[in-house]
């Protein structure tokens, strides 16, 4: 016998059962961030390279930024390889 429902998990409004993404939209969104992110990613390193221990935003700031910048690349790469699978498994 199968508990019943409690009315926690009763879906309340339209949404679908089994919602999908916009493959289009995610594929368009990675292509355009991976590239930007990745120019960021080089900028501030590259800025954090060249700057003096008195210089303002402080070298470990722009290496924070950096590896901010790094890790979102690196989301992006991550989301637009599941996007291409995925189109072509479900497309």
């Amino acid at each position: 016998m199968r508990p019943a429902k409690t009315p926690s998990s009763w879906r309340s409004g339209t949404e679908p059962a089994t919602a999908r993404s916009d493959l289009r939209l995610r594929f368009l969104l990675s292509v355009t961030f991976t590239p930007f992110f990745a120019l960021l990613t080089a900028g501030f390193a590259i800025w954090a390279a060249l700057s003096s221990a008195a210089s303002v935003p402080t070298q470990g700031t722009l290496t924070m930024f950096a590896v901010l910048c790094g890790a979102l690349t690196l989301f992006a790469l991550i989301d637009l390889y599941v996007v291409i699978r995925r189109r072509r498994t479900e497309l």
